[in-house]
């Protein structure tokens, strides 16, 4: 899909179709959107406005002159768009051209939020948006402001789900698989603004952009920075939802451990009377053992003896270790 936008009477017109271009003078035009264009679309517009649209591979590298670069004709910029989806997300790679006539070209695949805020943005400050060169760090505005917001986003998140740690007596794989997609999101939007402020960096260094632009750059650098820090904040706080998770981890595991160690060892005494008393020697003494009830009965007084010695050792045992404070 193609989205023309273009002046017309002092006010800037939208219409969605790759025919509009080739009706309007190119003076005209201030921006053209393409959402995943077909290649008819990108040949058509390469043609008219004799450029060449960055392929998907090129605008996914990562040297710092991939992502901003001059030439004597026009401005090539890649970043990335972060996109949220629950408990996923998605980076869409998104190229812009800015041509010596000042007309603004943005190509990405995916639908792209922030692009109608920057619509919006338009309609209210035009001065700042007579240009591409103005739009694109509109656009710049508008993705520093939505990474903002997802930035906000996932420490709401890291808030809850320290509570959530903080609070429970049994924390399972889902809160350490949880902590893992925030650090994932918490990354990649650090990548995110890194990119921005290279981009930045290189408006900062040019002498295409117009006068008077200083003030928003430097604005966009002061929020740039911002966001990074909160993100270094929001990283160091999971890795630390990690190490408390992992150390309650662990001592739910001892306690079972102990619990089962414990047990073992009270259970070890009788386990030795009754193999003592398991053994097939002829000469046993307690096996002659008897006792004549007053009603008669004869009873086996050897094991009744062993019962009652096994029963007591491990009562021994058992206060043994409460004495000891080890239960």
């Amino acid at each position: 899909m193609v989205t023309v936008y273009y002046r017309e009477e002092n006010k800037i017109e939208t219409e969605v179709t790759s025919q509009q271009v080739a009706k309007l003078n190119l003076s005209d035009l201030l921006w053209i959107d393409l959402t995943a264009p077909s290649n008819e679309e990108k040949e058509e517009l390469e043609k008219l406005l004799s450029i060449h649209l960055l392929t998907r591979q090129q605008a996914t590298e990562i040297e710092t002159t991939s992502k901003y670069s001059e030439t004597l004709k026009d401005i090539f910029v890649n970043t990335n768009y972060y996109i949220d989806k629950g408990k996923t997300y998605d980076t869409e790679p998104v190229s812009f051209v800015i041509t010596n006539e000042g007309l603004l070209l943005s190509y990405h695949q995916q639908k792209l939020s922030a692009l109608s805020d920057v619509v919006r943005r338009m309609s209210l400050r035009p001065d700042q948006n007579e240009t591409g060169y103005g739009i694109f760090m509109t656009i710049l505005e508008a993705f520093i402001d939505y990474d903002a917001d997802m930035e906000e986003l996932v420490t709401r998140e890291i808030t809850r789900l320290s509570k959530v740690i903080t609070s429970s007596t049994n924390i399972d794989k889902a809160i350490l698989h949880r902590i893992n997609e925030l650090q994932e999101k918490s990354t990649a939007l650090r990548e995110d603004v890194y990119d921005i402020e290279r981009v930045i960096n290189g408006i900062s260094r040019s002498k295409k952009f117009p006068s008077g632009s200083e003030t928003r750059i430097s604005l966009m650098t002061k929020d740039a920075e911002s966001l990074i820090s909160h993100g270094d904040i929001s990283f160091a706080r999971l890795d630390y939802l990690q190490d408390t998770a992992m150390g309650l981890i662990n001592i739910e595991q001892n306690e079972i451990v102990k619990i089962l160690s414990v047990a073992a060892v009270i259970f070890m005494p009788p386990t030795l009377i009754a193999s003592i008393y398991g053994m097939n020697f002829k000469l046993m003494p307690e096996l002659d053992w008897i006792w004549k009830a007053p009603n008669g009965w004869i009873l086996p007084a050897g094991y009744i003896f062993a019962i009652i010695l096994m029963v007591f050792v491990t009562l021994l045992t058992y206060w043994f270790f409460r004495y000891k404070k080890w239960l």
